[in-house]
């Protein structure tokens, strides 16, 4: 442990609620610089969405920003160029969380698991995950997801394989819970509407709920943040006060409780707007410009 991360461990596992901003952006920046588990990476530049493919340039760029703050990075796929990412980033050093993008399309999702359990057997992968909320979406069955996952553990015997959604699909779906080797649980208290004031809080229940429901496997929490700006959901508003907030708690109760937590996200992604309205923009530390926000 570095001295800035000792540092960093001292403190409270909560932050006033009334600090100053300007102490807050101060205090950002020691936990960030302490270093994080984990970052989910956002790879698309202005202009480009899923789809569109990813050069080696901009994805090494990116990933040079990241290495200093983060041990592991997540992918989300493994084709159209996202296959580079896990290449690049053992290349760096850094551990790889990746992901087989699964949707309706069959000969789609062919390619994505080949191709994760090509990197996976060439070492590129630390821990696999197979599909992402591809339940939420009703996209797949949960027959139909479980014989992607039963598939690739088959394939790579020696790498832990879990599926990402919601914590509560692994209370709700005890036979996907089962068969996961590890548990990949989106923990969003946003977009369940909570007020940034009880947020904290509730993404503490999240992962319990998730931890219970895993018997004994492990958890990790592979997506979890805050945005800092466009139209609130319900209760929950976003703001750069209530993201820096969100970031040093839960980072700092994570480190303490030694809970592994891949932050949601690294860079901003314009393309979202369409998905999630315009706060699907602002849910990165660096902005679309790879510019650091706080």
């Amino acid at each position: 442990m570095n001295i800035r991360e000792d540092k960093v461990l001292s403190l409270t596992a909560a932050v006033d609620v009334a600090m100053p901003l300007t102490d807050l952006k101060e205090l950002f920046a020691e936990v960030l610089e302490a270093g994080m588990h984990g970052i989910c990476f956002s790879a698309y530049e202005e202009g480009q969405a899923p789809g569109a493919p990813l050069s080696e340039e901009q994805i090494r760029r990116r990933l040079e920003i990241l290495r200093p703050h983060s041990n592991w990075v997540r992918s989300f796929s493994c084709t159209e160029g996202n296959e580079i990412i896990p290449r690049i980033a053992k290349e760096m050093g850094m551990k790889t969380l990746v992901g087989a993008w699964l949707s309706e399309d069959a000969h789609k999702n062919r390619e994505e698991v080949e191709a994760l359990v090509q990197l996976a057997n060439e070492g590129f992968v630390d821990i696999a995950a197979v599909g992402n909320e591809v339940l939420y979406r009703e996209e797949l069955s949960e027959d139909e997801l479980l014989a992607y996952i039963v598939s690739v553990q088959d394939q790579i015997p020696n790498i832990p394989v879990g599926y990402v959604d919601a914590y509560y699909e692994f209370e709700n779906r005890p036979r996907l819970t089962e068969q996961c080797q590890v548990i990949l649980a989106n923990c969003y208290p946003f977009w369940e509407g909570c007020h940034s004031d009880y947020s904290f809080l509730y993404m503490q229940d999240m992962y319990r709920r998730a931890a219970q429901a895993a018997k004994g496997k492990k958890v990790i929490i592979s997506e979890c943040g805050w945005p800092n700006n466009g139209q609130s959901f319900h209760g929950a508003e976003p703001s750069e006060e209530n993201a820096i907030k969100y970031f040093i708690n839960s980072q700092l109760w994570s480190k303490k409780e030694g809970i592994e937590m891949f932050y949601f996200s690294s860079f901003d992604e314009p393309w979202k707007v369409g998905d999630e309205g315009d706060v699907g923009s602002y849910w990165g530390l660096w902005d679309k410009n790879e510019s650091l926000k706080y």
